[in-house]
């Protein structure tokens, strides 16, 4: 991976941290994800019509990225609306490049060396640690299956977005229909199942969901480019750097309780993506 690629997902990845401290900020979390979706998927569309159509091979990728996002997006506000920022995200996150590491085995054409999947080994350990405290630490355990499941579905689409964006080579418009499939999936899902009333929100929800959209999109178009760029486990892992950003978010915005185990479970996970940094793939 080269320097260029490897700053550029790091400041994806802060991205990705910011977005969601913004949906927690929020009293109204799946009225702020919804938001945000809906803004995501216009910015997304319009992007979309201003640049060349995706080929036929292209489109039951998009389809099925459309989907799981929706589902990943579902998932991690309601994660949210039963644990800390703090917790939740490391798990959420944390947990989907082994994911990636284990599925690539026998779905990605792009290898890995043994260092890399070293480094995933200690991400690994440190999302365990993390999900420890949920049992130990007397928080709320009904966010686990929320945070896991949206863990499995980061490393579904991280694989179907690594793939897809590559049959045409043209990420931009990957993740520009990408978005807009995510809102128009999400969007009517989360109205017909709640009403519309979800979209009579405060100014400062409908504030909060636009800037998540721009970081969101942000993220995401820039994780997606350097998946066409160097080996999708590899970004994958390196993009949870943003479980740094979003534990100290946890602390020093939301006064998410820091403790000895947490701190400790995220310099783990640093020091997995730090060493597969090292690896010469």
């Amino acid at each position: 991976m080269s320097l260029g690629v490897f700053l550029a997902v790091l400041f994806a990845a802060f991205l990705h941290a910011a977005w969601n401290a913004l949906v927690k900020l929020d009293a109204g979390k799946l009225q702020a994800m919804l938001i945000m979706t809906l803004v995501q998927g216009a910015l997304g569309l319009t992007i979309a019509l201003l640049r060349p159509f995706p080929s036929a091979g292209v489109w039951p990728w998009l389809i099925a990225s459309g989907a799981v996002h929706s589902l990943y997006k579902f998932l991690l506000a309601y994660a949210y609306t039963k644990g800390d920022l703090s917790r939740v995200y490391p798990i959420a996150r944390g947990a989907a490049p082994m994911l990636v590491a284990l599925g690539g085995v026998v779905l990605l054409p792009d290898a890995i060396s043994t260092l890399d999947y070293l480094g995933i080994g200690l991400l690994g350990l440190g999302v365990v640690m993390m999900s420890r405290g949920v049992f130990t630490g007397g928080e709320e355990r009904r966010l686990l299956p929320f945070a896991i499941g949206s863990a499995v579905a980061t490393a579904c689409y991280s694989v179907i977005d690594g793939l897809g964006a590559r049959v045409d080579g043209d990420a931009v418009t990957f993740v520009a229909w990408m978005f807009a499939l995510d809102g128009m999936i999400y969007g009517s899902v989360a109205l017909t199942t709640t009403g519309t009333h979800m979209l009579r929100a405060t100014a400062r929800t409908w504030a909060l969901g636009g800037a998540a959209s721009v970081a969101s999109y942000g993220a995401y178009a820039i994780a997606v480019w350097a998946m066409t760029q160097a080996p999708i486990q590899l970004v994958t892992a390196l993009r949870e750097t943003s479980i740094l950003f979003a534990v100290l978010i946890g602390w020093l915005v939301f006064k998410d309780r820091m403790d000895g185990t947490k701190a400790f479970a995220a310099a783990l996970i640093l020091a997995g993506v730090a060493i597969s940094r090292l690896s010469p793939g």
